[in-house]
This record gives C-alpha cells, structure tokens and sequence, in this order.
C-alpha cells in the first residue's frame, strides 16, 4: 500500500517511503509504538479515510488522488 502524507502547513500530498512513514509517527507519538502505530494508520486508511497524527494527515495513495 502507499502512502500519501501532508503537515498542517503544507497544502500538497507527498508520497512517503515506509521508513519515512515510521520517522514522521515517532515524532509525533514520541515515547509511542511507531510501528503499531503505523499498523492502524494503515488499518483505518484503506477504506479511503484520512487520519491525523499530531500535525501530519495519512491517507492511502490511489489513482483517484490528485
């Protein structure tokens, strides 16, 4: 699955690698379980939602997107 990631400051998507996805949740969850984390980010987007992590939006990358 790709992901697509976006800052409240940022107005585009960016496609993220894994390893980037797991840099961004740790510092935003800090002492947190980054990779359980990402295992629900990636749960509750393959159905098309949106979630929030802190200051940084998740969403799954599909040829819809623009």
């Amino acid at each position: 699955m790709k992901i697509e990631t976006r800052y409240d400051y940022e107005k585009v998507w960016s496609l993220t690698s894994e390893a980037d996805l797991l840099k961004i949740i740790a510092e935003e969850v800090g002492d947190a379980d980054p990779e359980g984390t990402l295992v629900y980010i990636k749960q509750s987007i393959k159905n098309g939602k949106i979630i929030a992590v802190g200051s940084c939006k998740f969403r799954k990358k599909n040829h819809n997107n623009v």
